[in-house]
């Protein structure tokens, strides 16, 4: 069983998978996850589209449609016990469905640890309690986890092999039906429909501030594939501006981007690695807000700043996640060529320590071992 609760998770689940299979043709694998899962051969007893929402308010508003999906699995646990259960990402969750598993003799490997670095670390000694092997994406997570007494495994992180843009900015921006004479600003507004509701009209906005200090500027945003048309279009239909909407070339529309506006998360990783620069945005109800100042340990939000241990790529969030601070921030990065240059050469030491590829299939011959 494998299951992933959001776009991200699930790209990585369906990879695992694929890796799996090219080793042990006869595994059968079913979970929770969306379109890439399915198309990895993966039955997907619960859709993973309907489950990605963050924050405490926008949990409760969602939770009869979680409880469901849980229970659904916590059933196919006992009814159909699998050899392995594979874990990714969606703590909250997944740490709740593992602990179902241990009860029930079913092993857990847990891929994409829990931050309990940033917050709530004493959550580490409950995952020690219900997770067979941690496999972690960072270096700096294995101490940690090793001094709590859980079994932990560095297979380093998976973007490494999967950000790879297939064309330079100029073939990427042609292919798109853009302009390759004009700079290209890319609106990543984030792959839940919660944060198209929260983002995507301040995104927008800030766009617009920039179209009109900068005419020639032109406007593409990638479309998740957990979203679909209907989720975006309200929000452009009520936009004065143009923008292209790409579905499925997320890296290739990063490589034509001169400067992006980004929701934090996944997309924030894949960005340093492509080299572009950006601007982190969030916004969350303010008792999530409030709540998360209050606990979270760490400095930056962004994972991309937390590697690199500084603030390489500015983050606004809440309040300070409006149009003009935005646009102001996108303004420099095209207009002050050091402060773009500053950040790509900040991008390539990150991505030093993340040593080199081969996460996916790292994780696919550890669940093999795991099985045996």
């Amino acid at each position: 069983m494998i299951v992933a609760g959001e776009a991200s998770g699930e790209m990585y689940g369906a990879q695992i998978a694929s890796a799996i299979r090219a080793l042990s043709p006869e595994t059968r694998f079913f979970g929770m996850g969306g379109n890439c899962m399915r198309e990895a051969g993966v039955e997907t007893l619960v859709d993973a589209n309907v489950m990605a929402v963050m924050g405490l308010v926008e949990v409760v508003a969602h939770l009869p449609t979680i409880v469901s999906g849980f229970t659904t699995l916590k059933k196919k646990l006992h009814t159909d016990p699998p050899d392995l259960l594979i874990l990714i990402d969606y703590p909250d969750f997944n740490l709740r469905l593992a602990k179902v598993a241990k009860k029930a003799g079913i092993k857990v490997l847990y891929f994409i640890s829990p931050q309990v670095w940033a917050w709530r670390s004493h959550r580490v000694h409950g995952i020690g309690r219900v997770v067979d092997m941690m496999a972690v994406l960072f270096p700096f997570e294995v101490p940690f986890y090793q001094k709590a007494g859980v079994p932990v495994t560095f297979v380093g992180h998976p973007l490494l092999d999967l950000v790879k843009p297939t064309m330079k900015r100029d073939d990427a921006l042609a292919s798109l039906g853009l302009d390759p004479q004009r700079r290209c600003v890319g609106l990543f507004p984030g792959s839940r429909r919660s944060e198209i509701q929260k983002l995507l009209p301040v995104i927008l906005e800030s766009a617009q501030l920039l179209k009109e200090r900068m005419p020639d500027l032109q406007f593409v945003l990638p479309r998740a594939t957990s979203l679909k048309d209907e989720d975006l279009a309200p929000y452009l239909a009520g936009s004065r501006l143009e923008v292209r909407v790409v579905t499925g070339r997320n890296h290739d529309v990063m490589s034509g981007c001169d400067a992006v506006i980004a929701a934090s998360g996944t997309v924030v990783m894949e960005l340093a690695l492509v080299g572009v620069p950006h601007v982190i945005i969030y916004k969350m109800s303010p008792l999530t807000y409030q709540i998360g100042r209050r606990v979270i340990n760490v400095p930056h939000i962004g994972i991309s700043n937390i590697i690199a241990e500084k603030r390489m790529v500015q983050e606004l969030l809440q309040h300070e996640a409006e149009p003009k601070p935005i646009a102001d921030e996108i303004d420099a990065l095209l207009n002050r060529p050091g402060y773009a240059a500053q950040m790509r050469e900040d991008f390539a030491a990150m991505r030093v320590k993340l040593g080199n590829g081969g996460a996916l299939g790292r994780v696919a011959r550890l669940a093999l071992e795991m099985m045996k």
